[in-house]
Order: structure tokens, then sequence, then C-alpha cells
């Protein structure tokens, strides 16, 4: 029988023991590391990285940064950031455990950025607040409020017809050299009337392009409240995927911040081509147009984080302004009718309009704005109200004129006032309007000022309507900042100053 006396102690070891158990071990350091194994023009495909997630950052030894959108057994279909010339098959991919994140703070404002957020105008490194992931659940219904606030565009066709809203998604859409752009900047450069900071987001645009719209901003005092984001068409089509979403989340922090914003998304065209081709080199299935078939969320995703928020979740707001391309005025091709369907309205410019050199060629037909007057000035409305049925008859019985047929005096008046009308709802490129200017012209017309006057008379008699609205004015202006509506006594001091100028010795 065993002595267990001749046994060692173990009291010594059970006390080492349960103080090894008690210290905490220190957490395993697992760098996960794959493998490049196939190299695309803006993609790659990885193995090796069973853990990754979707969306997640990758970073490749080269320095290149991707972002994993396929997650396969055995593969990752990588979007990267960077040129695909500087990886090499065989090199080491490894996992970030983040996503995409980009500067965000009154830094960026005054600032030209990739979609990145690294400047690209010269002036050195962004002082961000911090660093905002560009993928965001968009507020729920709950942290939003109703759109009541107006967005003056300074465009009398647009205010007057199709009001935008603070917080409203409006899209803008039309062929090519139709003035989409024109548009966009306009709007940013009438917001130095306002406090709304501005952000356009250059999508696949020409250097050119985006280096007049840097000009324009700076010659119109805006730039100083504005960011600009580019990413063009020499740029891989992954920072053109990402740049929309960037640009969100830069409008984000200001608007939790309780400030109003305006993006500008200039255009998702280029953003469904580049997230198309994309998508192809990663021989995911196409669908229609050989677009894939999550291209509507790829672009709800992003508009549904725009609107007008409660007191509660910031009080700012996010107001979009995407723009869409068309062809051939083909309204319902895929793109097209997917933004139609998300936003909440649509600014439709025309090259029929823009043949008959009417600027800015906005169709009034086909234009609309789903907020309407709940987002309009008063007086506004109370003057565009019958603007739209005058113009629809015009066109109408222009069109019926056209025959040749013999027209009674009363019609031959329609068609001349709606001449009129049509005229005077044309506007120089940045040259944003005041709402008391709006007032006065849209008043002189309708009430048949300018029936008798040429192209020329008119354009001459719209400009002194204007420096007389500055000066003679100021309670419209004072009345119009109050959201209150004309009174007679309104109108008739507008119909005098105009009968005054319109007689004038220059007309």
């Amino acid at each position: 029988m065993e002595n267990r006396s001749e046994l060692p102690d173990t009291e010594p070891f059970d006390a080492w023991r349960e103080a090894l158990l008690a210290t905490p071990a220190p957490a395993p350091v697992l760098t996960e590391v794959g493998t490049v194994t196939e190299v695309g023009d803006g993609v790659a495909v990885v193995t090796g990285l069973a853990r990754a997630l979707a969306d997640e950052l990758l970073v490749f030894d080269c320095g290149v940064r991707g972002i994993a959108l396929d997650l396969e057994p055995g593969r990752l279909g990588v979007i990267l950031l960077g040129p695909s010339d500087l990886i090499t098959l065989g090199e080491d991919v490894r996992r970030t455990r983040k996503v995409v994140s980009v500067p965000v703070g009154p830094a960026l404002l005054g600032r030209v950025v990739d979609a990145m957020g690294r400047p690209r105008d010269g002036l050195g490194p962004v002082a961000a607040v911090a660093e905002h992931p560009i993928e965001a659940e968009a507020p729920g219904i709950l942290s939003r409020s109703a759109i009541f606030r107006p967005l003056a565009t300074g465009i009398k066709a647009i205010d007057a017809a199709v009001p935008v809203g603070l917080g409203q998604r409006e899209l803008i859409i039309g062929d090519r050299q139709t003035g989409k752009t024109s548009i966009a900047i306009d709007t940013i450069l009438n917001q130095v009337r306002s406090a709304v900071t501005c952000i356009y987001c250059a999508i696949g645009q020409r250097g050119d392009a985006v280096s007049r719209a840097i000009g324009a901003l700076r010659k119109g005092n805006m730039m100083a409240r504005s960011v600009v984001m580019s990413a063009g068409d020499e740029e891989t089509p992954g920072l053109a995927y990402i740049a929309p979403y960037a640009a969100m989340a830069m409008a984000e922090y200001f608007s939790d911040q309780g400030q109003d914003v305006l993006v500008i998304f200039d255009d998702l065209t280029h953003h469904a081509r580049s997230y198309r081709e994309l998508s192809l080199l990663l021989r995911r299935p196409p669908g229609r147009e050989a677009f894939p078939g999550d291209i509507f969320y790829v672009h709800a995703r992003l508009l549904e984080r725009a609107g007008q928020f409660t007191e509660e979740a910031g009080g700012g707001s996010i107001t979009a302004l995407p723009v869409v391309e068309t062809q051939a005025e083909n309204l319902s091709a895929y793109i097209p009718t997917n933004l139609i369907s998300i936003t909440d309205g649509q600014i439709y410019l025309s090259p029929r309009l823009v043949r008959k050199n009417q600027f800015p060629a906005v169709d009034l037909g086909l234009s609309v704005s789903r907020v309407g007057g709940k987002a309009q000035t008063r007086a506004l409305r109370e003057v565009a109200g019958n603007l739209r049925v005058t113009l629809s008859q015009f066109e109408e019985l222009e069109d019926f004129a056209r025959f040749g047929t013999r027209l009674d005096d009363a019609t031959r008046a329609r068609l001349t006032r709606g001449a009129a009308v049509r005229n005077a709802l044309r506007q120089a490129e940045r040259d944003p309007m005041p709402a008391a200017e709006q007032l006065a012209v849209l008043i002189a017309a309708m009430e048949g000022l300018f029936d008798a006057m040429s192209e020329q008379e008119l354009a001459a008699a719209m400009t002194r309507i204007r420096a007389a609205a500055q000066g003679k004015l100021q309670v419209i202006d004072e009345r119009i900042s109050e959201n209150k509506g004309l009174t007679g006594e309104d109108r008739a001091l507008i119909i005098a100053t105009a009968l005054e100028v319109c007689n004038g010795p220059d007309t």
C-alpha cells in the first residue's frame, strides 16, 4: 500500500498554478495575410483571407489599398484604390479590420480633395477633425422631419415652378451639353446669400471642366464655404465608385453640427458605369444593360442619407442634387428610371429648348418637385401659380400655329404672352437672381409688360427691372425673408416700378 506521507509537498505548485490562472493571458496578435492570385485593370483577386469582411479595407505590400467587394469560397474580389500596375502576383495582402474612412471637418472648406480626402490643390495636408467611414446607415424615420424651408437656386424657372427644399433629393437630368453642370454650379453660387455649406463631387469629369467649376466658385466668393471632390476620368474606377459616399460622409459631419449642407453628385451616370466596369472585371453576373443586379441599392443607400433631420438628430439637413445623363432624351433607360424613383423630383433639361436658344433649358412639362409649394416662399408661390399653365397652353398653341392656321385675336394674344413669359425665363450663366428680382421680372411678364418687345428689348428691360428691384423694392425683399405673401399694394408697386423702367428712354 502506498505511503502518502512520502509524496512530495504540492502546495507551492498549487499556489503557482492558481496565480497563473488568475493572471489574464495577453491577447494573441493575429495577422491574417493573403496572396494576390490575379490582377486586372482596377481589380485584384486575393486568396488566403478567409475571415475578411465585406467592404473591409485591405492593404497590399506595395502600399495600394483596396476594398473587399466579392466574398467567395477561397477567393476575394478586391476593388483597388490605387494603380494596379504596382501590384504583382504573389504579393502579400493584409487585413485592416476597418472600412474606408475619409477626413472630415471645417478644414476641408476651400479645399480640393480626391475621393480619399487627400489634397489635390497643392495647399498642404488637411487638418481634419476626425475620420468618418464612407458607409453609414441612413437615418431612420424618427430622425427626420418635414421639409419646409426653401433652397433658393437663384434660377427663375426652378425657384418659381420646380422649388427645391432643404433636405430634398432633386434629380438634374438631361442629355449632354444641356446645362446640367451649370444648374448645379449656379445653385452653389446662389448660396452666398445663405448659410448653406456646399460640397461638389465631380465623378468622371475632365480636369478642365472641374477647373472651370473651381474658378467659378472662387469668382463667386463661394470657394471658402465649399468642398470640391474630384474623381476624374484619369483615376481608377475604384476611386470613382467611393467618391459619392465619401462626399456624403463629409456632409454628414456638417449636418451633425446643425448646419445645412448641399451635396452635388456630378454625375451618377459615370458612377454607375464605374461600378459596372468593376463588377464585370470581377466576373459578377450582368443584368439589364450589363449593370449588376445591385445597382439600384448602390444609389439608394447613398441618397437615403440625405434629408431634413430633427433637433434630436442634430437639426441639420443634407440636400442632394444628383446629376444623371440621358441619351437621345431616353428617360426610360435603366439608370435614369432608377434615380427618378429614388429622388423627390427631377429637373429635366431639354435639347429641344437648347436648339431654341432657351437657357436654362428647363422643361417645365417634364420637371416636377414632389415637395412642391411646401418648400416655396409664399410670395413666389402666389406669383408662379399660373406659370406652368400659361407655358403649357402656349406650347400647345405654338405647335398648332405651325400648320399655318388662321388665328383669331385672342389666340394671337395668348401666343404673344406665352412667348414673352418663356423669354422672361431666360437667364445668363453664373448669374443667380435674388427672390425679389425674380418676383419683379415674373410679375412684369405675367402682366403683359413684355408682350410688345423683341428679345433684345426684353433682355434690356429685365436688366433695368432687376436694378430697380435692388433699390426701390426693399419692402418686397423683407416680405420674402419673412415668408409673407404679397399684398395688393406690393403688387401695384412692382408693376409701377416695372412700367417706369420699361417705358424709359432705352426701351
